[in-house]
């Protein structure tokens, strides 16, 4: 694979991991009212604006996210690692490609933020959908969720994850440990967001409550309002900490196929 690429896709890993560390340090903070606030990814490009030195943040945070999503078009459309064309290889091809727009368009949100940091619009409105468009849209989104929370289980439960090290081939005890413990409660986090917001959009659905958009905010909030719901709370915000640490890690170690 061309070294071009590899560093568009270790930069791009560093954004996403960021994204993630960020997230749940804010979270885990909140969740034990330690300062912080229950976060997502749009939240926190605004916080990254807020900060010293903001602009230089959201130039190289959106870079970054530029980057990842470049990296994962190019997984999706041109395979350059021959993930295959049978019937799991495009589920997986068509996973990347979702992750390519999602990521795009979170890379456009922190530039549209630096273009408009010194007006009052903060981007902060969260409009969803009427009517049966919003229905429909509504439960796709939570359909698409679920299966993507299942996915998150069985790639932790197998250490689907752990391909990507070449990871017999490392000797290193302390950073098989790290990849292993971090992957592995990472995606597990991960995974319980996933099917809380799965829960939210589809029941949002059969309400035919569609008039705003529900995020990682939302999925910490229901975890809030359970049981025990600071720790629960703190435990998964704390899971998002270890997923960053993991991606990190792939920006660092990551053994590509060709």
């Amino acid at each position: 694979m061309d070294s071009k690429l590899k560093n568009v896709a270790r930069v791009g890993y560093v954004a996403k991991a960021s994204v993630y560390g960020i997230t749940g340090v804010l979270t885990f903070l909140a969740a034990f009212n330690m300062g912080g606030q229950k976060s997502s990814k749009l939240q926190i490009i605004e916080f990254l604006e807020k900060q010293p030195f903001g602009n230089a943040l959201l130039i190289l945070l959106g870079l970054g996210l530029l980057c990842y999503s470049v990296w994962r078009f190019i997984q999706s459309l041109k395979d350059p690692e021959n993930i295959g064309d049978d019937k799991k290889a495009k589920a997986k091809r068509l996973a990347y490609f979702i992750s390519a727009i999602l990521y795009f368009g979170l890379s456009v949100y922190a530039f549209m933020t630096l273009i408009n940091a010194a007006s009052s619009g903060s981007g902060n409105s969260s409009s969803g959908l009427s009517g049966t468009a919003g229905v429909i849209v509504f439960a796709v989104i939570g359909i698409g969720l679920a299966i993507a929370g299942i996915f998150q289980f069985k790639k932790a439960k197998t250490k689907e994850f752990l391909q990507d090290f070449g990871y017999d081939s490392i000797s290193d005890e302390k950073k098989r440990k790290t990849i292993k413990n971090t992957g592995y409660l990472g995606l597990i986090a991960r995974g319980i967001i996933f099917c809380i917001l799965a829960y939210i959009f589809v029941k949002a659905a059969l309400a035919s409550n569609t008039s705003n958009m529900k995020g990682t905010t939302d999925a910490f909030s229901f975890l809030q309002e359970s049981q025990y719901g600071s720790w629960l709370m703190g435990i998964v915000a704390a899971g998002f900490v270890c997923y960053s640490i993991y991606v990190f890690m792939l920006a660092r170690y990551r053994k590509f196929k060709a």
